[in-house]
């Protein structure tokens, strides 16, 4: 499930975003890449521990937690912190597949990465190439958003970032650990979600329609959430 999700982060978020990064140590982004990964790594990221990955990270969090698609599309459990990227002209990300297994930083505590998200933090127009080319069960998608827009999609997906030919594409990257493991699962609870917020829209909340369909959707969770 590949879900696109618009203004995750308002223009004014994006703004600060980018003048703490621009005042930011970039280092190799291989350092938080696994083995296999990093042979096919080349961009640059700030270091995970810093003061601004800190503060942007704890901002990007406050903006998921108001966000009710991302949460419907990942039901999370865990979020490991976000990270920061940026790909000059000539960096790219071969073909990989994310490590299966986090540990949360300060915590020693070890998550399972089921969703990966990308916010974008530049806009398409500012750099060629630099597109999120993800492999699913629906074929070969490419993906490249407006700043402040985000991308979800399983963490199993094979996928690669495009090589830059001009300009500079920065933006916020991190896994989430889900109480729906199975991506098909978190797909029909999506795709219910979005129905019953539909049917809000047209009937009130007491109405047998939009009661019968609540009541389907927190069984399905209630049976198949781990926590």
């Amino acid at each position: 499930m590949l879900i696109q999700i618009p203004d995750i982060l308002t223009p004014e978020e994006v703004a600060h975003c980018r003048r703490v990064l621009e005042a930011s140590q970039w280092v190799d982004g291989r350092t938080t890449a696994g083995q296999q990964a990093a042979k096919a790594k080349l961009n640059l990221q700030i270091p995970v521990d810093s003061r601004e990955a800190h503060e942007l990270g704890d901002l990007i969090l406050r903006a998921l937690g108001r966000n009710p698609i991302f949460n419907s599309a990942a039901q999370p459990l865990r979020v490991l912190p976000p990270m920061f990227n940026r790909y000059d002209v000539g960096m790219k990300f071969g073909a990989h597949v994310d490590g299966s297994i986090r540990t949360i930083p300060q915590t020693g505590q070890r998550m399972r990465a089921d969703v990966s998200t990308t916010i974008f933090l530049t806009e398409p127009e500012d750099y060629d190439g630099g597109e999120l080319v993800i492999e699913d069960a629906y074929g070969v998608q490419e993906v490249k958003l407006p700043a402040g827009h985000a991308v979800v999609y399983p963490a199993s997906s094979l996928h690669s970032v495009n090589e830059i030919t001009r300009g500079s594409r920065w933006g916020s990257f991190f896994w989430s650990q889900s109480m729906i493991r199975d991506d098909q699962r978190r797909a029909m609870l999506y795709d219910l979600d979005m129905a019953i917020m539909g049917t809000r829209m047209k009937l009130p909340d007491d109405d047998p329609a939009v009661l019968s369909l609540a009541n389907v959707y927190h069984n399905l969770l209630r049976h198949w959430a781990e926590l």
